[in-house]
Formats: structure tokens, C-alpha cells, sequence
């Protein structure tokens, strides 16, 4: 192990580590990402970066029925059955 190479190192703190700022930055890593961890059988660990959306509606294309609707009126009933 000793002739690995060492990009970075943190230290634990309870339950946490910092991730360092430079590999943040090289790997995109922002508020909201998600790591995935992995150990395989030869003991090495694995990090995989899941990076969240932008936004909940980033690929919301809008309504494309042909039934107009008033959004002072069907906001919070829309979809919804009333006997």
C-alpha cells in the first residue's frame, strides 16, 4: 500500500468525512449528490457519484391535453374525482 498514490486524505469525524475541495471540484460533486459506496470482494472501495437534477421539473414538457384549465380553480383539484 505504501506505493500508492494519495490524491487527498480526511479524517473521520463521528459518522463523516470531508470530501476535499479539488476532488469535489474534478468530480462535479455538489449539495444534493448522492455517493454510492462499494466494497468488493478484494476489500477495495468503491465511490460512485450520483449527481442530483437541477430542478424537480427539469424535464417537464407542460400539459398537452386539449381541456383548458383556470389555475384559481383547478390548482389543487386537478386529478382528482368529485362525486
Amino acid at each position: 500500500m505504501s506505493g500508492e498514490r494519495v490524491d487527498a486524505e480526511s479524517t473521520v469525524s463521528g459518522n463523516q468525512a470531508n470530501i476535499p475541495a479539488h476532488i469535489r471540484r474534478e468530480l462535479g460533486i455538489d449539495d444534493g449528490d448522492k455517493l454510492r459506496w462499494r466494497i468488493d470482494d478484494d476489500g477495495t472501495l468503491r465511490v460512485r457519484v450520483v449527481q442530483q437534477r437541477s430542478g424537480t421539473f427539469q424535464d417537464f414538457e407542460g400539459y398537452a391535453g386539449s381541456e383548458e384549465t383556470d389555475v384559481t380553480t383547478d390548482h389543487d383539484a386537478w386529478g382528482v374525482d368529485v362525486e
